[in-house]
């Protein structure tokens, strides 16, 4: 083999060894005792940072987690922008904040089986929910779009919004309440997010989360090479569900099932 294949092959051994280097094996998570989870902090019901006290379904599933496997619990600040690289440079052992499902993060990591199903939709102000029946009703000139960056959402929007203006929001929970005050017309997130403000505030609708544009499942997400870590976080929402403690904390926080 011609010594610059060899090197080509050194340095992405080496590259390889570095991305990886950083993340814990599940026994140095249980030697340390103590779990370490990333999570956003804005996205309700999920997960919400409430003047530094996390709570949501994703903060109550994690504290379940640390509890069966004997360890402390310990949230770590993320973002949507930064959730990949603060997984792969070790940040946190497992990241819980309504995360979606997909190719391209499992690409570079993996996740955890499925716990909810949704779909992209709209959440508008009660007032103006008439005038939004399809996707066609909201990609059109006039109309202001809220969305967060770096996640699913803002995802959704390049692909398909071409024509209404997009306003960014740099937190998530900033959106739902520039709806509520007819600031921007639309804020396209996902079905589960929709419902539960729809539910939560009287100014807001939710009115076709019934017919959702897409169709995806969420999902705890752990580092690549995470293999066991993943079979315990299975084992143990496959525990959950058996007991009925995922049904209750799904009424609780989701509002399905009620």
């Amino acid at each position: 083999m011609p010594k610059f294949l060899y090197a080509l092959m050194a340095c992405a051994m080496v590259l390889f060894s570095v991305s990886n280097s950083q993340a814990r094996s599940f026994d140095d998570i249980v030697a340390s005792g103590t779990l370490r989870v990333g999570t956003t902090g804005d996205y309700k019901p999920f997960s919400f940072n409430n003047d530094g006290t996390y709570e949501g379904f994703d903060i109550a599933v994690a504290e379940s987690f640390a509890n069966r496997l004997g360890l402390k619990l310990e949230l770590v600040k993320t973002t949507w922008r930064t959730l990949m690289a603060d997984l792969q440079a070790g940040k946190y052992d497992i990241g819980m904040s309504g995360i979606t499902r997909t190719i391209a993060r499992q690409k570079q990591a993996r996740f955890s089986q499925g716990y909810v199903m949704f779909g992209k939709t709209v959440l508008v102000n009660k007032d103006n929910a008439s005038r939004f029946k399809s996707l066609v009703d909201v990609d059109k000139k006039g109309i202001r779009i809220g969305v967060n960056p770096g996640g699913t959402n803002e995802k959704f929007v390049k692909a398909n919004i071409r024509n209404a203006k997009v306003i960014m929001f740099e937190s998530n929970l900033a959106i739902p309440v520039a709806v509520a005050d007819k600031k921007v017309d639309v804020m396209i997130t996902d079905s589960v997010e929709a419902l539960y403000y729809a539910a939560t505030n009287e100014k807001l609708a939710a009115p076709l989360a019934d017919a959702p544009f897409t169709r995806a499942e969420l999902g705890y997400i752990m580092p690549a090479g995470a293999e066991r870590l993943q079979d315990t976080i299975n084992f143990m929402m496959d525990q959950m569900i058996l007991k009925g403690d995922m049904a209750t904390l799904k009424k609780q926080y989701l509002h399905i099932g009620e």
